[in-house]
């Protein structure tokens, strides 16, 4: 697929690419990523620019002692490898992995720092996008340090039924967070014991259920999470 091609399909891309010099391009590739695998690896030079036109990424920062912590999850239209390149690093500080099928337009990084010097459009545009990744990140900074366990399970659980419109007129009675426990460790940044404990605690207190593993969490629970990290938050 060409980069015209991309644009065709998805529209909103014009708007990144309306001022890109006609010989990058015509050096720009398409590709697609497939859901869980690694679009690019942390502490491997970064040797390309791609452009996010479809799909969800999560972002994820991997220490020497095997545990994961996941800093943000993005959807289209995002960008792979800008800080990067504006902060003028040879390789990347974190992991990006396709949550969804991923599709994305790819230069250079040559091509990306002559793009990004020449065109003030899509300089702003990918300043813009890292401000509000910044903003979002300030924003709730502190939560992991200031609440407890329960509070950011609980937060979770609701931010979750909210995103999937649980607690809506055609909602269903209850929802199943199909998610592993690694996968919420790496998400809440709680360790596995920790989590664990928490469900137990949370399940005892009325607040989840659990079904074959997974944490479960109907409309009561929810108007009761609700109301409690309401008052949590006043303390």
């Amino acid at each position: 697929m060409t980069l015209k091609e991309l644009e065709e399909r998805y529209p909103a891309l014009k708007e990144y690419t309306k001022q890109m010099p006609p010989d990058i391009r015509s050096r720009c590739t398409v590709r697609t990523h497939a859901a869980g695998s690694i679009i690019h690896q942390k502490d491997i030079e970064l040797t390309c620019f791609g452009i996010i036109v479809s799909g969800e990424t999560r972002v994820i920062n991997e220490f020497e002692n095997g545990n994961v912590y996941m800093i943000e999850r993005n959807k289209a239209v995002d960008f792979i490898g800008e800080v990067t390149i504006l902060a003028g690093m040879l390789k990347t500080s974190v992991t990006i992995e396709a949550v969804t099928s991923v599709t994305a337009a790819y230069i250079s990084r040559q091509d990306a720092e002559r793009w990004l010097k020449e065109d003030m459009n899509i300089l702003s545009l990918v300043g813009r996008r890292i401000a509000y990744k910044l903003y979002r990140s300030s924003y709730s900074k502190g939560t992991r340090l200031f609440y407890p366990p329960s509070y950011m399970l609980l937060d979770y659980l609701v931010k979750y039924g909210n995103h999937v419109g649980f607690g809506g007129p055609a909602s269903p009675p209850f929802i199943i967070i199909s998610k592993t426990r690694q996968l919420l460790q790496e998400e809440l940044g709680i360790n596995v014991k920790t989590l664990n404990r928490t469900i137990r605690q949370l399940k005892d207190e009325g607040f989840l259920g659990v079904e074959k593993g997974k944490i479960t969490f109907d409309l009561e629970q929810r108007k009761k999470a609700v109301s409690w990290l309401e008052a949590a938050r006043w303390k």
